[in-house]
């Protein structure tokens, strides 16, 4: 039987519950607050008729997919791959392709995914052998190649049919996009209770350490890849699948690895929900200073990152843990007990 225990303060009396129930109670927030936030998510279209609105809330959930993914091999497994954006692209060339020319688009974007997902094989066992900085230029030099490539080949606008544009839905590519961005961030949760995890986590401390106590570092870094390639092709198909016309080698630009990164550190390296917080601060205030300050919007932006980093180097994640009542409370509670003793 839960304790009750009544404390007087002023004229109100407040029921303090046991440790083990307070416990109990928070365990239930998160998923209470997560199953609200979908609900929410999913009326928007029923609530809000406006296509610029939607339009919005497509992009915050295609760069949470697209974070999340970055964030699987950088934050989780340590490994600071700058060539994400040749997975995305792969992605979208893949899905492109094939729906235009009749396959259905359900088998064509889990098909993208996949084929993310090969060429990010082909070349992980090879570039793994790299580490720190050569790593990153490795797999950047890896997608300029492969973006280089395409746009030479393929020099034309991709456009879609007059039937598709004149059936084109906007509500439900929304939703494709929220179920993607859930399925990612289930994906990451679920990695992080699996027993990979450790494995996972170990290489991003020590390579040496997790490799002497018999951990296999190659294998968790390509499960790290796998995951996180096929979540960005899949983010590649979804935008194939959401853009009326575009260059092909569009998809394969730099910018879509660097938009992961900014993301990740925005909202927090290695969290599961820094991406989130990231995705939706990354496409507010970039949409905001791009209509209010559009020559230096880039700038400014790039001001507010570097703030944020240097302020918060944990990002806005470790930013409420700091900032949130109870974490406040401890750290005074903590300056009182070093001041007596």
């Amino acid at each position: 039987m839960r304790r009750i225990v009544m404390r007087r303060i002023g004229m109100r009396d407040v029921a303090m519950t046991s440790p083990a129930a307070l416990t109990r109670s928070r365990a239930w927030r998160g998923p209470v607050l997560m199953a609200g936030v979908i609900a929410l998510a999913a009326l928007v279209p029923v609530l809000i008729d406006k296509q610029d609105t939607l339009n919005l809330l497509f992009l915050i959930c295609l760069h949470i997919t697209l974070g999340q993914s970055w964030n699987i091999l950088a934050g989780f497994a340590g490994q600071t791959s700058l060539g994400h954006a040749a997975f995305f692209g792969i992605g979208a060339l893949v899905t492109r392709t094939l729906w235009l020319n009749g396959m259905f688009f359900p088998v064509a974007f889990l098909l993208s995914g996949l084929a993310a997902v090969a060429f990010a094989m082909l070349i992980g066992v090879p570039t793994f052998r790299l580490r720190g900085a050569y790593f990153a230029i490795g797999t950047l030099g890896i997608a300029e190649v492969l973006r280089i490539t395409v746009s030479q080949n393929l020099p034309l606008i991709s456009t879609m049919p007059a039937a598709e544009i004149a059936a084109y839905n906007l509500t439900l590519r929304y939703y494709v996009a929220l179920a993607l961005a859930l399925t990612t961030i289930g994906a990451a949760a679920l990695l992080l209770r699996s027993s990979w995890s450790l494995g996972i986590l170990a290489v991003r401390e020590d390579e040496e350490a997790a490799q002497a106590t018999g951990v296999n570092v190659l294998g968790h870094k390509l499960l790290a890849l796998f995951i996180s390639s096929f979540f960005a092709g899949l983010a590649g198909g979804l935008f194939a699948f959401q853009q009326i016309s575009y260059y092909p080698s569009a998809a394969f630009s730099p910018v879509w690895t660097f938009d992961a990164l900014l993301i990740t550190f925005i909202g927090g390296l290695g969290t599961i929900g820094g991406p989130v917080l990231g995705a939706i601060f990354f496409i507010l205030v970039r949409q905001r200073l791009a209509v209010t300050l559009v020559e230096v919007h880039q700038i400014v932006f790039g001001i507010l990152f570097i703030l944020i980093v240097l302020v918060f180097p944990g990002g806005l994640m470790g930013a409420w843990d700091r900032l949130r009542p109870r974490a406040i409370a401890e750290a005074l509670r903590s300056r009182r007990q070093l001041h007596k003793a």
